[in-house]
């Protein structure tokens, strides 16, 4: 059942968020990768678009990670690294995947879990590079004890995160200038998408539920700034003021009612078996405006929470949300 996985993945990306928050740490699920660049190449002279220059440094949640050769035989135990690497044109070079890693189809799926990695499974791949979201189980020094280099992408904290490491996976796969184009396209995508947002007088209000048990993003994430983007203010910031929950807090129902959002967005349909109808049947939540004016919107749960590529389609499905629609007409 995918229910309850998705809601231990929601708690733990909660739980671990509390902790980096009070050391101030950025390491994965819910933090900044903004460090990852590609830092060296053997052969200064090569151009920015010499694709085949290895081997290649790159630096990823503060590690550096040499790569010898152009890697042919990847392992990826991050769902949104598996859709930027096939983004950037490196899918060939996929080997395999972790069994959340659902897109696209052609990717090379199995039970290899990138939540609770294993060693020796991983190694029995025969990968030549290894794509984490975090380093769990000393999965990293396991596979440098076997010369098999790894990166650890954690997830974004902001949009220009999510350019970062598909331009880090761009030089270490041999897929510089694929990269290149790929974000120059999502930053075009994205400047056409916030154009189309319409002035209002006042900004409309919104709710984005990754679960229901009522988890929440605030405005410092990743998913925060495309709502954002779209000119929307997220009431679950004043559930996270000081940023204590790492902007991944728990709402209250009551809260929530005394907010009354403009928008209700749900990014927990495929999981929890969310939409329209279970969201009006909970207590209190039929006389919400955004209930009663038609404006609860369902989300895909796989692009509302992955920071790939995907994130153009994510702002899209918000900006044609709530396309003319006032704050005062949705108070209405």
């Amino acid at each position: 059942m995918r229910t309850p996985i998705h809601r231990l993945l929601v708690a733990v990306v909660a739980t671990l968020a509390l902790v980096l928050a009070g050391c101030g740490d950025d390491d994965d699920p819910v933090a900044s990768s903004g460090d990852a660049a590609p830092v060296d190449t053997a052969d200064d002279d090569a151009g920015p678009d010499d694709e085949g220059t290895f081997p290649v440094t790159v630096t990823s949640d503060g590690v550096e990670t040499t790569i010898e050769a152009r890697p042919e035989a990847i392992v990826s135990l991050s769902p949104t690294a598996t859709e930027m690497l096939f983004a950037i044109g490196a899918g060939d070079q996929v080997a395999a995947v972790d069994d959340f890693s659902n897109f696209p189809a052609e990717a090379p799926t199995t039970d290899l879990s990138g939540f609770d990695p294993n060693v020796e499974a991983i190694i029995a791949e025969e990968p030549d590079l290894v794509i984490l979201s975090g380093d769990r189980n000393d999965v990293v020094a396991g596979l440098a004890a076997v010369d098999v280099p790894a990166i650890v992408v954690p997830a974004a904290t902001t949009i220009d995160d999510t350019y970062a490491q598909i331009e880090l996976l761009g030089a270490a796969t041999g897929h510089v200038g694929d990269a290149a184009e790929l974000v120059g396209r999502m930053q075009a995508d994205i400047e056409e998408l916030v154009a189309q947002v319409p002035e209002r007088d006042e900004p409309l209000t919104y709710y984005h539920e990754l679960d229901d048990t009522l988890f929440s993003v605030t405005s410092d994430t990743f998913i925060g700034e495309i709502y954002a983007l779209a000119g929307l203010e997220n009431v679950a910031d004043a559930a996270d003021p000081n940023g204590e929950a790492g902007g991944y807090p728990q709402l209250s129902a009551e809260l929530l009612v005394e907010a009354d959002p403009d928008f209700i967005f749900l990014a927990d349909t495929k999981c929890c078996a969310q939409d329209a109808e279970t969201v009006a049947a909970r207590p209190g939540f039929a006389d919400l405006q955004a209930v009663r004016n038609g404006n609860v919107v369902e989300l895909d749960d796989d692009i509302a929470s992955r920071w790939g590529p995907r994130i153009v389609d994510f702002l899209r499905a918000v900006v044609e949300a709530t396309a003319g629609v006032e704050a005062a007409t949705a108070a209405g």
